[in-house]
């Protein structure tokens, strides 16, 4: 047995991204709907435009750019890409340029367009540790060679995240971390020290912000005030339930227009449960599943540590966010707040993951091929 490389993208992941693309648009196209019969045309006309314009034709093209250039171009200058990323993070507080909404301060606004350089943050928070992890790789399980990186650049972010405020962002980045971490060789021990970690700190969220404590109880009691905390769980269980087996059919979920809160964001999987029910939702899952083990075997065959370790974060990203909003709505979790990557409106969201998938796709042309 020999070891050979081939300059071709992944077929069988391109394909599974196609796929949910394809998905992502119809659903987001019904759900859309609702806006018609709450907002008006002018509503719908923007976010349609966001979302086709600024996610998919922008995303489109980062794809393309950073599938055409070698991944590894991209390690010395990571650190650099981080710290703009952090400084673009903090100018979402600086006045007249921040954009606070709901609560949050997470968007920059430049005139018609908005942005959320979060999600900058989190792409560039793989990269950094991807590169950090590659070049210490003999010390990952060691204090100063695994926790410690993830301690400084993870923990920076988090930070950052935290003040906005952004739980759910954090959490992602977290389990991004982590999971690179035990990709790289970190010892069980420093995993569980992180775990412990990771509960504490949500345990502290919990009582500095009571929002965050009412979501885990109406997890564990979901019944418990159902015309308030637990109303949008209650409501994401009726949708995909009504929907049966089939679906009611493309269009024609009726809970999108009244009673789903954002049915265009955090609850779209329910309005995609009621239009192609059991079915569908299970298709829909299964294609995420594919595209998390796809970016798994490509991170397996990369050519060398970065390349692996920056697609084993970015699959989580994409991935881990999307089982987290889909566990959401049928309340296999406490509600996180996440979008439903390639499905949910938010053209950022969409535009960077795409790029991510982008930088997938590079290292995938260089994967090692076993032949006879």
């Amino acid at each position: 047995m020999r070891s050979s490389a081939k300059n071709a993208i992944d077929t069988p992941f391109l394909l599974v991204l196609c796929a949910l693309l394809v998905c992502g648009l119809l659903i987001f196209t019904s759900a859309a709907l609702s806006l018609l019969a709450q907002a008006g045309g002018a509503s719908f006309t923007s976010v349609a435009v966001s979302q086709l314009l600024l996610g998919l034709v922008c995303g489109a093209a980062a794809l393309i750019f950073f599938a055409r250039i070698d991944y590894r171009v991209w390690r010395p200058y990571t650190p650099y890409f981080f710290g703009a990323s952090v400084l673009l993070s903090l100018m979402v507080f600086v006045p007249h340029v921040g954009l606070a909404l709901k609560g949050a301060a997470r968007w920059i606004s430049l005139g018609p367009v908005s942005f959320q350089p979060e999600e900058l943050l989190k792409f560039s928070t793989v990269m950094l540790l991807s590169a950090v992890y590659a070049a210490n790789f003999r010390k990952v399980n060691t204090l100063l060679g695994g926790i410690m990186p993830l301690a400084l650049i993870a923990g920076s972010a988090a930070a950052i995240l935290l003040i906005q405020p952004d739980t759910a962002g954090v959490i992602i980045i977290g389990m991004a971390a982590v999971t690179m971490l035990f990709a790289a060789g970190g010892k069980a021990s420093h995993l569980l020290i992180l775990a412990f970690i990771g509960v504490l700190a949500i345990a502290g969220a919990a009582y500095e912000r009571p929002y965050i404590a009412k979501r885990i109880q109406t997890f564990f009691n979901q019944e418990a005030d159902p015309l308030g905390a637990g109303y949008q769980v209650q409501q994401s269980l009726i949708a995909v339930g009504s929907g049966g087996l089939s679906g009611k059919g493309f269009g024609q979920g009726l809970e999108k227009f009244s009673y789903l809160p954002e049915p265009i964001g955090d609850s779209i999987f329910a309005v995609a449960g009621e239009e192609f029910g059991f079915i569908g939702s299970i298709l829909l899952v299964l294609l995420y599943a594919l595209f998390a083990l796809l970016g798994l075997r490509i991170a397996a065959r990369a050519p060398d540590p970065f390349g692996g370790l920056l697609v084993v974060g970015l699959t989580v990203l994409i991935a881990g966010q999307s089982f987290f909003n889909i566990a959401s709505a049928i309340g296999l979790v406490p509600l996180v707040g996440v979008p439903l990557i390639f499905v949910s409106h938010g053209g950022t969201s969409l535009a960077i993951s795409l790029a991510e998938v982008g930088v997938i796709l590079s290292v995938s042309k260089r994967m090692r091929h076993k032949t006879t």
